[in-house]
């Protein structure tokens, strides 16, 4: 998943818990242009802590795991 996925991703899972852009700005204090761009591929200016502050807020967090040299399910699923 690159940052342009992931963006999309996050606001797939706004919009489930129908939260708004703008609630979610004022919630976290990060500007809703900032979340939009961010949601759009296009937030290169967002540091990881907003973006751990987003992930939080929506009830996720980000874990890391060892990089396989194996594709995943999702990964052959999805032809990449």
């Amino acid at each position: 998943m690159d940052f342009k996925e992931f963006g999309k991703e996050i606001a797939t899972l706004r919009k489930q818990q129908n939260i708004s852009q703008s609630q979610l700005a004022v919630d976290i204090g990060i500007s809703r242009a900032t979340i939009s761009s961010f949601e759009n591929g296009k937030g290169v200016d967002i540091g990881l802590r907003k973006v751990l502050q987003i992930v939080d807020y929506l009830g996720y967090d980000i874990t890391l795991k060892e990089k396989s040299m194996f594709p995943t399910f999702e990964e052959l699923r999805d032809g990449k």
